[in-house]
């Protein structure tokens, strides 16, 4: 007999449905779905939390020099004009003429200036690691829009890191808990096909 509840659907659709429902219990914090579907996702999402928490330490701070891009006070990146034969010798500083295009001179390319910055950042020890990797096998990337369409719209667009968020997050605030860190709460039949409803939720 199989462990697992089948859904009604083929294996790929289920994988998808479940990732799908992990992730967004994981970034949203409840869900509503279907009680069957509910038990499926609680015992993965668990699985993950289990594994953040596990994990959440394991990291070494390591210090590194990083190449940032110079920026003036309208926040653009400082360019310079090089010589396209040395480019050791500067030219001059970007100009730029009425329309804003950027004024360029004979043998020369323009390149961006870089500073360098120190910066301490988390390297991850070889099991989490693997725990980063497992989570990735089953959580999709999320990607937050704002409401509004407008200017800087593009700009407001921003990728969430899902494997940062369990780490940095959800682990830290069950760190003390051993288990039970979602609920189900049963909320009635479905109008249509009676098929019960509950809220699937972050303790």
């Amino acid at each position: 007999m199989a462990k697992y509840r089948k859904l009604g659907r083929t294996s790929d659709q289920r994988k998808a449905l479940l990732r799908n429902q992990v992730t967004a219990l994981l970034y949203h914090g409840r869900i509503v779905t279907t009680e069957t579907k509910a038990k499926e996702v609680k015992k993965i999402a668990e699985g993950l939390i289990a594994l953040a928490i596990k994990e959440k330490d394991n990291y070494d701070m390591v210090t590194i020099e990083a190449k940032v891009a110079r920026k003036d006070k309208d926040g653009k990146r400082v360019k310079q004009i090089v010589d396209r034969d040395d480019p050791t010798k500067v030219l001059s500083e970007t100009t730029r003429d009425d329309k804003g295009k950027i004024i360029r001179k004979e043998n020369g390319k323009v390149v961006t200036v870089y500073d360098t910055e120190t910066r301490e950042i988390k390297k991850d020890q070889p099991s989490r690691l693997h725990a980063r990797h497992q989570m990735l096998k089953v959580l999709y990337g999320v990607t937050e829009t704002p409401d509004k369409k407008g200017a800087g719209y593009k700009k407001a667009i921003k990728k969430v890191d899902m494997v940062a968020r369990l780490f940095d997050e959800i682990a830290p605030r069950y760190a003390d808990r051993k288990g039970g860190y979602t609920r189900i709460v049963k909320i009635g039949p479905r109008k249509g096909d009676a098929a019960m409803e509950v809220v699937l939720e972050l303790v």
